[in-house]
């Protein structure tokens, strides 16, 4: 019998990047896995995948920037299947400026309500199903910025993934003894396609020494698979070999700036 046969899965951000391995990995160990984000087609071929390898997954597209779809998403799963067993909050954006001078209040808003409001509107949206079957996994996916916060992932991101942390410290708080695992994962820089936003994007050469998109989702694997008696709270993962970022940070923090601005 595989790891977790039987077990219901919501993946965010499901279409790409961390996203797409955590969700091919969970369908691999038993899980039937619902793969959720913004676009359709993406979404589609992860789905494809998983069930060339006799796996089970379905699609279903949602805007986390819009916590009514969050958590239609959540109740979508649970009528679905019937209840949710882990929750992978991965999905996650970046806003083009860093700087706390230059961030425009809409791109501060753009990623405070996916990366925090989305996760608390979707954590919350499942829980019930969760405690009423005595258990259940919440992992999180937040940032190294949220423990580190500068001009590589910015003021908004930082902010917003340290707020997610702290979601997760709190339902880990008051749930644990009611059987619910709640995790946080930092990752740091992860070859992703969210890397493709940032003011400088990372070339050949710099993506060469970071972290892939498997290297994380094996994390994640790790806390959904553990036995339920123990949970791994939190994790820092990042690469082994520190590059230079000094052009990255000077890059976020000029970005958005107004002619003439120093």
């Amino acid at each position: 019998m595989k790891t977790l046969e039987g077990k219901i899965a919501i993946v965010t951000g499901g279409g790409s990047g961390i996203g797409r391995s955590v969700a091919l990995m969970l369908a691999a160990a038993g899980a039937r896995v619902a793969v959720a984000g913004r676009r359709k087609e993406p979404l589609q071929q992860v789905v494809a995948e998983i069930e060339r390898e006799k796996g089970t997954a379905v699609a279903r597209t949602c805007d986390l920037t819009k916590s009514p779809e969050a958590r239609e998403l959540g109740a979508w799963a649970v009528k679905t299947f019937g209840g949710v067993d882990i929750l992978i909050n991965n999905a996650g954006e970046s806003s083009h400026a860093r700087s706390i001078r230059f961030t425009p209040q809409e791109q501060w808003e753009s990623v405070i309500n996916v990366n925090l409001t989305g996760v608390y509107a979707l954590t919350q949206s499942v829980l019930p199903s969760m405690l009423d079957r005595g258990a259940g996994t919440v992992v999180t996916v937040a940032s190294l910025a949220a423990l580190r916060p500068g001009g590589l992932g910015g003021v908004a991101y930082g902010a917003a993934k340290a707020g997610a942390r702290a979601v997760m410290q709190a339902t880990h708080a008051e749930l644990r003894n009611k059987g619910i695992r709640a995790c946080t994962i930092f990752p740091a820089e992860v070859d992703t396609p969210i890397l493709d936003k940032r003011p400088l994007v990372p070339d050949a050469t710099a993506r060469s020494t970071m972290m892939q998109a498997d290297d994380v989702a094996k994390a994640i694997l790790l806390v959904c698979t553990l036995p339920p008696r123990t949970v791994i709270e939190e994790i820092i993962i990042s690469p082994t070999f520190q590059r230079d970022v000094s052009k990255d940070v000077a890059a976020g923090w000029a970005a958005g700036a107004p002619p003439g601005a120093k």
